[in-house]
């Protein structure tokens, strides 16, 4: 009976994700490898589904069943470590956001999966070692990849714990939900055997990463991968209720300087990469609490946790920095500058969040002022 419910529950499963599929491919990036390894994680999660079903099939004398208990039980053990090593790499992605860095990660993990394999094929030559009884109980080769399995869960959750200022708090949310769930499904296996819900408990994480993901898209700009204005509205509203005059916070507008001259000498393409690397530049400035939305056009804001006004111009006066420093590097063929218009919010003028927004966005046109008036001095 305990068979049956477990063959039903992962057809269930399985739909389940059949549905999560269809509405990641629906607005995930072909390019992003992040979409790519989550699509990756829902494949192997219904072939395992899929593996398991067979080998439920268990406690007959037939050979058909018996065959299909065999080779369910064997690709189950063949598959099992795949499933951790994508999400390992998925994780390591979302942490760095770095193709090349999560890409000499595969190869380690690819050899922790061939040594799966050989110790499966080398153990079909030895009865004792390989082993399943009518019970459907394994044999010791049972151990090797259910250990892989939960090392390389614990390793995805040691990668999380350690990077975990670097993630957004839902983001960091979904992620360690994917690992909770079959780590104690595990354990509950171990003690209570015959009921697996390893891979049933891996739907509602895979959902929560998918909601997740779709929520972060929703607010996030296309090309700089920085937050939209819908987000910066709905953001900066909230640091203007929350704020008190014992801790209030500051705002930095930000506009790239001679932006149309950047797209009529070398091209949109050259202006949307200006766009990009002025996103990218600030993000290195910043601190990962720190939020970043493009604002429209050329122009960019930034909200800080800084309530004292000279730490808001030591941190502008970082980006300067690594502005000229970038600028330097002879990188690209245009030279990238900035105009910018900061201050702290004062809690006590009760100014509403566009109010905030067109005082600096004064103080910024004030500083392209002087910056075109120096331009014209030079000249």
């Amino acid at each position: 009976m305990v068979q049956t419910e477990n063959i039903i529950f992962n057809i269930y499963s399985i739909v389940i994700i059949f549905i999560i599929y269809f509405f990641a491919s629906k607005f995930f990036k072909r390019d992003s490898m992040a979409d790519k390894l989550y699509m990756q994680i829902l494949n192997v999660t219904v072939i395992l589904l899929t593996v398991d079903i067979l080998s439920r099939f268990d406690g007959k004398s037939s050979i058909i069943h018996i065959m299909l208990n065999h080779s369910g039980n064997f690709f189950l053990f063949l598959l099992s470590p795949v499933l951790p090593s994508l999400w390992v790499a998925y994780v390591h992605f979302q942490i760095f956001q770095d193709e090349k860095r999560t890409k000499k990660l595969l190869l380690p993990l690819c050899v922790i999966n061939a040594i799966n394999i050989i110790t499966l094929i080398i153990s079909q030559f030895y009865s004792w070692f390989y082993y399943i009884d009518s019970n459907n109980i394994r044999g010791p080769f049972f151990l090797v990849p259910a250990s892989m399995t939960i090392i390389l869960i614990l390793a995805a959750a040691i990668i999380i714990v350690a990077n975990y200022k670097k993630l957004d708090k839902r983001n960091c949310f979904s992620l360690i939900l994917l690992a909770i769930p079959p780590f104690i499904s595990i354990l509950f296996q171990i003690r209570f055997y015959g009921i697996s819900l390893m891979l049933n408990s891996l739907v509602l994480p895979l959902l929560t990463v998918l909601l997740t993901v779709q929520n972060h898209k929703i607010y996030t700009d296309y090309l700089t991968g920085v937050s939209n204005r819908e987000k910066l509205d709905a953001y900066l509203k909230e640091k203007v209720c929350t704020s008190t005059k014992e801790k209030s916070f500051s705002a930095i507008l930000i506009d790239i300087n001679n932006f149309k001259h950047i797209n009529d000498t070398y091209g949109h393409n050259m202006g949307d990469d200006a766009l990009e690397t002025a996103a990218k530049l600030l993000k290195s400035c910043l601190r990962t609490n720190d939020f970043i939305a493009r604002y429209g056009g050329d122009e960019f804001c930034v909200i800080l946790d800084i309530s004292d006004k000279k730490d808001l111009e030591n941190l502008v006066s970082r980006i300067n920095n690594c502005l000229e420093k970038h600028n330097r590097s002879g990188t690209h063929n245009y030279k990238l500058e900035f105009s910018m218009g900061y201050a702290v919010y004062d809690y006590q003028t009760y100014k509403s969040p566009e109010e905030f927004l067109h005082y600096i966005d004064m103080l910024m046109y004030e500083d392209k002022r002087n910056y075109k008036n120096k331009i014209k001095v030079t000249v």
